[in-house]
């Protein structure tokens, strides 16, 4: 299995509507990519490591897939309208990893 991270950085000033996020977007990424995208999670920033720090992100999500190919193929189709939507709510930049997943949920 592998995971999708998009990362959105926490900069000054950025906008990031959350709820938009989590009830709108994310759903709609889940909608278009059916059973390519096992599940996902999102995630809010809200500290640094060192007390008192802004949390590195702002916010992101996680999509689990079966395999990279798995993704691209459930994500690629639709990657203009999902990218279409994100002035909706950021106007940050997305920073993406793809990871595969060693334990989930032991």
């Amino acid at each position: 299995m592998i995971k999708v991270s998009v990362l959105y950085p926490n900069k000054p000033g950025a906008r990031f509507d959350h709820t938009y996020y989590a009830e709108k977007h994310m759903p709609l990424v889940k909608s278009l990519m059916g059973d390519a995208c096992l599940y996902y999670t999102v995630d809010k920033g809200l500290a640094g490591g060192a007390p008192g720090a802004p949390p590195p992100f702002v916010g992101m999500c996680h999509i689990f897939c079966n395999s990279v190919e798995a993704f691209q193929a459930g994500f690629g189709p639709h990657m203009k309208q999902i990218m279409g939507d994100v002035p909706n709510y950021t106007d940050l930049t997305p920073e993406l990893q793809i990871s595969e997943v060693v334990v989930d949920k032991p």
